[in-house]
Formats: C-alpha cells, structure tokens, sequence
C-alpha cells in the first residue's frame, strides 16, 4: 500500500501532464489531489481487502508508479490497472506488475474475468493489455469519456499459459 512519505514522489507524477493524459479527465492532478488519490486507494484495501499497489524499485525503493485493481461502486468490472512515472516507462516494469497482479486475482483472489478499461489514444497501455492476453471486449464511459474495455477470462489466460 501507499504512505504518506511517498507522497511527494507520487504527487510528482501526477503533476507530469503527460503521465496523466489518459487517466480520469485527463489533466494533472496536484498535490491535495495526488494526496486525495492515495487515500482512496488505501481506503479500498480497507474496504475490500484489495486495491493499487505501491510500485518501489528494489535496489533503492524509489516509486515508480501503481499497479494493481480498481473496483469502485458503480465501476464496469474488476479492472487491472497501471501507472508509471515518465522516467519508468519502457523498462517493462507494467509488464511485469500487470503479469503479477492478473495472476494473482485469477489464482489467489478467484476472480473469474478482469478488465482493463483503456482511452482509445492510448497505444501504449492498449499493446500492454493485448500482451497480457486481454481483448477488446466493448465501450464504456468513464469520468464522461469513453474508454475501451479489454477483457480475459480465467480460462483463456490459463490457455496461454500464463
């Protein structure tokens, strides 16, 4: 989970205009926001003993992001989601924590399907999900904006072989 000493790291990356393109309205959130951000993913561990990992390098602990699932009331499915900072990307670590987290919520949660909800633009994240083995599965609006849904069932990532 979250702490309050990642906050400044964690704000920092909300403020990148770029990091944010394509999640909730699409603009940089600032520093009560990021703080806002924190507190309701720790809250939903709270509430539903699951929520968006804390993502430390391992040789220094410095945060690179989130990762992990989303299930707020209201919300289209049990979806899998990733954050990086700019300065982490294409290092694979997404990949990685993506690979984790699905694994997880089909072996040790029994979850049956996961989604991944994708802004149309949003190339990078949508050959991530496709690398996961998800598909698009339909459409959904999200903060009043449309987003894809990607989607694997249990069956077809054990049929992969993952």
């Amino acid at each position: 989970m979250f702490r309050q000493d990642d906050l400044d790291a964690y704000a920092a990356m909300c403020a990148d205009a770029e990091v944010m393109r394509y999640i909730g309205d699409g603009k940089p959130v600032d520093r009560v926001g990021a703080w806002r951000q924190m507190a309701m993913m720790c809250g939903q561990w709270h509430l539903k003993g699951h929520g968006q990992f804390a993502l430390e390098e391992r040789a220094t602990g410095a945060l690179l992001g989130r990762a992990g699932y989303f299930e707020p009331e209201g919300w289209p499915g049990f979806e899998v989601g990733w954050l990086l900072r700019r300065e982490s990307w294409g290092h694979g670590y997404a990949l990685e924590a993506a690979r984790v987290v699905v694994r997880h919520a089909f072996t040790a949660m029994g979850r049956e399907r996961v989604i991944s909800l994708i802004r149309p633009a949003n190339a990078r994240s949508i050959r991530l999900a496709e690398r996961l083995g998800e598909r698009l599965d339909g459409r959904a609006e999200i903060f009043g904006m449309e987003a894809l849904v990607y989607a694997i069932d249990r069956d077809a990532w054990r049929a992969q072989g993952s």
